[in-house]
């Protein structure tokens, strides 16, 4: 499965008092970190949800941010009468013992601390409204990785297509550029003053023929090729299979090279280790 790490996603749920607005943004990491900053009404939901996340998300670094409000229509103002009484006995107290200091005004009292509150709104209607607004959020996230993963997997198979037919002109002119190496090396030998053993000149072209042999390098290029259109088809995460097969697609890519014996091949090893490339830049944001 191709889904990208990167993407973002903002849900609002609204009740008839409360309001919760959770932003969620993804990039790419190499294991699954996730960071929650919410009020401390929502705290209690910090390790429920970062399990919701995880049975989603697989890898990235997570950021979600929680903000919470409390609306007008349901925030009508109380006066906790046990609380200003305390206030009232308080102030008594304090103008026995300071009797030339000016008492507080009316608005000064109702902002004391306890004495007014909104209509209080149970921690259960936070939860609820929370909870609600992080499942939207996360499947949006969801949604939106897995449509830049879709463009990521595009990329990556019109690579692969280009690698393969780099690799079919490759073993189409194999043959000649062996046979092209052969007689170069008879040539050579011929220039020499001595008469060669044949014998030995056989084991000789034996050798030369092995050492520039890229018939198995050849055989995993595809072996390797075909393991990332299986990946990428597959239902699971493939973003660390897709990137080891990289590093065996490049592995291969060099032996090409030091196994070159003409200007052609070596060109095309060198189109091999930049495709690699270039699909790796993209692997690296796939989960």
């Amino acid at each position: 499965m191709t889904q990208s790490m990167t993407g973002f996603s903002r849900a609002i749920v609204a009740t008839d008092s409360v309001s919760v607005t959770i932003e969620m943004r993804s990039v790419n990491n190499r294991y699954l970190d996730v960071q929650i900053r919410c009020p401390e009404i929502l705290r209690s939901q910090d390790a429920a949800w970062r399990q919701k996340i995880a049975k989603q998300i697989s890898r990235g670094k997570v950021d979600v941010t929680v903000r919470t409000d409390l609306l007008e229509k349901g925030g009508s103002l109380q006066l906790d009468r046990g609380r200003l009484e305390e206030l009232q006995t308080a102030l008594t107290q304090v103008a026995t013992q300071f009797p030339n200091a000016p008492a507080p005004d009316q608005l000064a009292l109702l902002m004391a601390p306890g004495v007014i509150a909104g209509n209080t709104t149970e921690e259960s209607v936070w939860i609820a409204a929370g909870t609600d607004a992080l499942n939207q959020a996360l499947n949006e996230l969801v949604d939106s990785r897995k449509e830049e993963g879709q463009k990521l997997e595009g990329l990556i198979r019109k690579r692969c297509e280009i690698f393969r037919q780099y690799l079919t002109n490759y073993r189409g002119a194999l043959p000649q550029l062996q046979e092209i190496h052969r007689q170069r090396l008879l040539d050579r030998i011929q220039q020499l003053a001595a008469q060669p053993d044949a014998k030995r000149l056989e084991e000789e072209l034996v050798y030369s023929a092995q050492k520039t042999d890229v018939d198995e390098e050849l055989d995993r290029l595809d072996a390797h090729l075909a393991a990332i259109e299986v990946a990428i088809a597959g239902k699971l995460p493939c973003g660390r299979r897709l990137d080891f097969l990289m590093q065996e697609l490049n592995r291969e890519a060099n032996t090409l090279a030091s196994k070159s014996a003409a200007l052609t091949t070596t060109q095309t090893a060198v189109e091999f280790k930049v495709i690699i490339e270039q699909m790796r830049e993209q692997i690296q944001n796939i989960e």
